[in-house]
Formats: C-alpha cells, structure tokens, sequence
C-alpha cells in the first residue's frame, strides 16, 4: 500500500519543500544535517533512489500516478512505508511554483554529508575539476558527460553551482547520483578561504596523489587534446573553467598542462559544457 494523500490545504506546512523553500533554504548551511534537495522526475528520482538518498515525500499529479508506467514503478519502491505521497490534479498542481517542469513527479530527499576531496579521489584515474561554473544546466550537462564519457569523480570549487539544485540534476538525468562528487573544502575554516585552499593547496595535494593537472584554457602554450604526453599519463585530472572568463590565471600556471580542443572557421572556444564532453571523450581514453 501507498501512502497517497490527496492536497487539500495549499497552505500546509508540508508542502512548504515545494512551494515555499529557496535553493538556499533547502540547502539549510548553518544546519547542513537537516539539508535537502528536490528530485525531479521518475528518471532522476529512481537514479536518487539507487544511490541510498533518503525521500522525505513525494508530490505527483494524479494522472501520471494513475497512468504513467515509469511513475508508478518508481512509486511502486515506496509501498508499505510511511513516506507521503502528496497529489492532485495538474490544473491543481500548476498553482505550486515551478510544478509544470517536473514531468508530473518531484521528491524531496535528505542530503548527505560531503566526503573529503581527497579521500574520494583515492584509486581512480581520471578525475574532473569544475571551478566556479555557476550556470546550474551546465553543471548538470557536465555531470552527464563525465558520467557517459569515463570521468570517474567530479570536483568542484565552492563558486559552482550545487549538483543538486533541480534544474542541475534535471539536466544530468540523474547522473549527479552516479558520479561520486564532492566540494573542494575542509573542516578547517582558514583552509577552506578561497586563496588557500583552491588552487595552489589543492592542486598540490592532488599532485602528492600522483595527479598530472590539465587545464582546458586557449593560451600561446596549449598542447592538443589528443597530445601523446597527455594521453599517456596514468592520473589525469581535467580543470574546466567558469562560462565566459575561462580558468583563473593561478591555475592555470599551477598546472601541468594547458589544453586545447583544435577547432575550425575561426571559432576560439566552446560552452564550458560542450568543451566538457570533447575533452572527457579524448581524455577519458585508456
């Protein structure tokens, strides 16, 4: 049995996780034990549901929890719980923010706590650093090809946007709940100041760890994608840049490598996301 419940109150308390909270409400920083994020959709909510994140409730139009096959077999992983299951009809539905992008189904579910940087590197070979990508959808692009492309975790600076917002995890289809990803930060508040944590003290933790560094960046240097060096290097470690101003001079004067993607008519870059998914294609080689 389904714990259903049929919305009748706009107002009640329980539906404030859809309706009323912030991102940054939701995120809940100074008490990061009660956090949460909002699934969207039956892909990306299964894929969530497979990687051991706690659901809270659930909110789902009654058509697609009557007709929709891949709804209700998600669905069908919360019988005989107590988790709710908020619904009612879509033009009803439609007066909760946002509502008309879920294809017919959110999740609110606990986040969990961050593992250190350097810890979740340990053992893997190919790695992607995002630094300061704030665009949600091309967080989530990156996610999506890190996971088809052989990037074995992701790595971000605290300027990038959260993997879990929904409009990051939407655009992943729920690759963010695949790919092991963490923050670059610390229980040390003074190492976790931008300036000293990110680049230089991560960048050379990361190469203690037998980490070659590739900085995607156009500069009077950059080697090729498909350079022979760069291809052979056991750990590799991919630094993509924010959209527009590209890396930070320090990283990319920390690094190993800088490098290009060779392009044609003149054009001199890519979205950070499509470049993401040339570069993972290349170096993801093995």
């Amino acid at each position: 049995m389904l714990n259903i419940i049929e919305i009748k109150d706009f107002n009640a308390p329980e539906l404030d996780v859809y309706a009323r909270l912030t991102e940054a409400q939701l995120l809940n920083k100074d008490h990061p034990e009660d956090g949460m994020f909002i699934a969207e959709s039956p892909k990306v909510i299964g894929r969530a549901l497979d990687a051991g994140y706690t659901p809270v409730s659930v909110l789902v139009e009654r058509r697609q929890l009557e007709e929709n096959d891949e709804t209700r077999q998600v669905l069908r992983r919360y019988e005989n719980t107590d988790i709710p299951i908020y619904t009612a009809d879509f033009d009803v539905l439609a007066k909760l923010t946002g509502f008309k992008l879920t294809r017919g189904m959110l999740c609110a579910m606990y986040r969990r706590p961050l593992q250190n940087y350097l810890e979740l590197c340990a053992g893997k070979s190919r790695i992607a650093i995002l630094e300061n990508v704030m665009n949600p959808t091309n967080v989530g692009a990156i996610f999506r090809s890190a996971a088809a492309l052989h990037m074995e975790a992701v790595l971000l600076t605290p300027g990038c946007s959260d993997p879990l917002y929904r409009r990051a995890s939407r655009v992943s289809m729920g690759t963010v709940f695949q790919v092991p990803w963490t923050s670059i930060q610390d229980d040390n508040e003074i190492r976790c100041q931008r300036e000293i944590l990110w680049p230089k003290q991560a960048i050379t933790e990361l190469k203690q760890m037998g980490y070659k560094t590739a900085a995607l960046a156009l500069t009077d240097d950059s080697v090729s994608i498909d350079d022979p060096n760069l291809m052979q290097e056991e750990k590799l470690a991919v630094i993509l840049g924010t959209e527009g101003d590209g890396l930070m001079k320090e990283t990319m004067e920390l690094c190993d490598y800088t490098v290009k993607i060779p392009m044609a008519h003149g054009v001199d870059s890519l979205n950070v996301a499509a470049a993401s998914a040339v570069a993972f294609w290349q170096l993801g080689k093995r």
